[in-house]
């Protein structure tokens, strides 16, 4: 009996899973962004630190504080799926979101899977992680849609905006689980249709299992954008292309297959790769998912990082760097796990450590 308590205490203290962050400031001509990132549940053999992940985070932003930061960006994941069998979704999710109420800036949430093994997109809306409130309105309101007004309730809308930290320098969210059955009521038309392309995808008795699949990222924890979304992205590039902006896209899940696994992937990579490479904007593509990293340089010039998670890191060391931003490159300055990396714009070359 005592060691079944102990036991229980154990996974009540391990309900918090590891988050993942991004952090800004501007100096004149440079400008530093500060980023620690963790990422979903891993197999069980895989040893995980969800304790110090939530120490990780305390420190992080008693760090970010003393500094002049901008916004904090966090990939998803912000709790564990195991939340949702306990009961203890609002929970944990309160003892996180307590931490983040101590930064002095705002944080932009991403969703990713363990969300929506929490919760569903209308409560996420209604949630202190639905941060589109602080999309960039001078876009919205010079000639481009605003894509949430399209009188959709929010078990159907895509959960995608953009803003501009700095002038001539733009973010882009993504929502990598538009097209999923994960978070959706299952009389909406967006999860008939995601099942139906999963099965068709995947016959394997458990969805998240890739086995015998070709196309191996069609599992259930993993989903897609779509066509509407997709559209929306082209707008927002198209206004920087003409502008001569530099862009920067973030999603949950990567989108090149060199820089994760083969079944760390977005469902359509594939579509969301041909809307990038069809404007000069683009420099880098940012994803978390995937616990162990992953990078490459595509054959458009366009930087896919996977950033290391916390989840993995044990107390002794972190996952995160500092990336300086000049008008020719990004430096990615890292620390414990993340590499060191310099990122030139199109046309420059690219190293790392």
């Amino acid at each position: 009996m005592a060691e079944g308590r102990q036991q229980a205490r154990r996974r009540e203290e391990d309900l918090v899973s590891p988050v993942c962050f991004f952090k800004a400031r501007t100096y004149g001509q440079l400008w530093m962004t500060i980023i620690i990132v963790a990422v979903h549940k891993e197999p069980q053999l895989l040893r995980r630190y969800y304790k110090h992940s939530l120490c990780h985070l305390q420190s992080a932003i008693e760090d970010w504080n003393r500094t002049d930061v901008q916004f904090v960006l966090q990939f998803g994941d912000i709790i564990d799926g195991c939340n949702a069998e306990l009961k203890m979704s609002e929970t944990a999710l309160g003892r996180v979101l307590e931490e983040f109420k101590k930064l002095k800036a705002p944080v932009h949430h991403i969703w990713g899977n363990h969300e929506f093994y929490n919760f569903s997109r209308d409560y996420l809306v209604d949630s202190a992680l639905y941060t589109k409130y602080l999309q960039e309105q001078t876009f919205l309101s010079n000639s481009y849609r605003d894509q949430s007004s399209t009188g959709d309730d929010a078990s159907e809308f895509y959960y995608a905006y953009q803003f501009c930290p700095v002038s001539k320098f733009r973010f882009v969210i993504l929502d990598a689980y538009d097209i999923s059955i994960l978070g959706r009521d299952t009389s909406t038309k967006k999860y008939q249709e995601s099942l139906k392309l999963l099965r068709e995808k995947n016959q394997n008795e458990n969805l998240n299992s890739p086995s015998g699949l070709v196309e191996r990222q069609f599992v259930q924890f993993n989903g897609g954008f779509s066509q509407e979304q997709l559209d929306w992205l082209d707008e927002v590039l198209t206004y920087a292309d003409k502008n001569q902006e530099r862009v920067v896209i973030m999603g949950h899940i990567p989108i090149h297959p060199n820089s994760t696994s083969d079944v760390a992937l977005a469902w359509n990579y594939k579509d969301a790769l041909s809307v990038i490479h069809s404007h000069h904007s683009v420099v880098c593509y940012l994803a978390g998912h995937l616990h162990f990293g992953g990078y490459c340089l595509d054959s458009y010039g366009v930087h896919h990082v996977t950033l290391d998670g916390i989840i993995e890191t044990p107390p002794e060391s972190h996952a995160f760097g500092i990336i300086h931003v000049y008008h020719d490159r990004m430096v990615l300055e890292g620390r414990g796990r993340i590499l060191d990396r310099v990122m030139h714009y199109k046309g420059y070359q690219t190293f790392h450590r």
